[in-house]
């Protein structure tokens, strides 16, 4: 596992200075004057410093939010995420404007490894995303670039309104789509697209690494161990603290007991995973 960057110990302001719609989704960027620059996979525990809570009290706590990228700026690092409004926690940060606070704590948790650190054959890396998960392996994708490692891109979509990122997180580079309405690529599921690419004389050289909702890492986890290919997936589930304090992201292992994601994950090596079909896990 690489080394994880480790963050603050406690909770800050950080301004946003971008907010941008991306399909159905939204871009929003804050500049964080004091934490370091995380590695890909990490996340962080978002809130707002005024508004957070509605008329109802909710959200009552804060949103974990993989960083989709991360770039040094005058007064810091810039940290971009990716989200979709879903739920009154996410429909605030959606609308975020520029000036606006942003309460942050991170980065959090174990990120990705190299592939050559899951397995020494390893020649190259298969990017495998579904929905509003590509976020994560949009900051892995240039990490990998920059250290000259090959690798293919697969990103899926359920349909056209819950879609977008593409072009701003992953550029110019190619990559396969598949939609599951047909409007964009492969009409079907990406782990349509993985099979196939799975099924290759090369696929044993590579390591897969996935972030989706979880009945996409339950494919994802399939597939890689039918054919024997190492696989990281990036998984998530309930999370209130980030720390591992109140265990309300512990997840079952294959070979007995449990582990936190938001300490031990939330990458997580596939063949650790009896299933990703993980109880509470999606997103919120």
């Amino acid at each position: 596992m690489s080394e994880r960057v480790l963050a603050p110990p406690r909770r800050r302001s950080a301004p946003v200075v971008a907010n941008r719609a991306s399909g159905g989704y939204r871009i929003f960027s804050a500049v964080d004057t004091e934490g370091p620059e995380p590695a890909a996979g990490q996340f962080y525990m978002l809130s707002l410093a005024e508004g957070w809570s509605g008329e109802e009290g909710r959200p009552f706590l804060p949103r974990a939010f993989s960083v989709a990228a991360a770039e040094p700026a005058r007064d810091g690092i810039r940290v971009d995420f990716l989200v979709e409004a879903v739920g009154p926690g996410t429909s605030r940060l959606a609308a975020l404007a520029e000036g606006d606070e942003l309460q942050l704590t991170g980065p959090l948790g174990q990120p990705f490894s190299t592939p050559r650190e899951i397995s020494e054959d390893a020649a190259g890396a298969i990017l495998v995303g579904g929905g509003i998960g590509i976020a994560p392996l949009a900051i892995l994708r240039r990490r990998l670039a920059k250290a000259g490692v090959p690798q293919r891109v697969l990103l899926g979509f359920r349909d056209r309104e819950h879609s977008g990122g593409v072009e701003e997180l992953f550029g110019c580079e190619e990559t396969r789509l598949a939609s599951e309405d047909g409007h964009a690529g492969h009409r079907g599921y990406v782990t349509d697209l993985l099979a196939v690419m799975l099924a290759g004389d090369e696929a044993s050289s590579a390591v897969v690494y996935a972030c989706g909702p979880p009945a996409m890492l339950e494919a994802v986890r399939a597939l890689c161990a039918e054919h024997g290919v190492a696989a990281e997936l990036a998984m998530e589930s309930p999370m209130a603290c980030g720390y591992g304090a109140c265990f309300g992201c512990a997840v079952p292992l294959a070979a007995g007991g449990y582990m936190r994601l938001c300490v031990d994950g939330p990458v997580v090596r596939a063949d650790e995973l009896e299933t990703a079909l993980v109880a509470g896990a999606g997103h919120r």
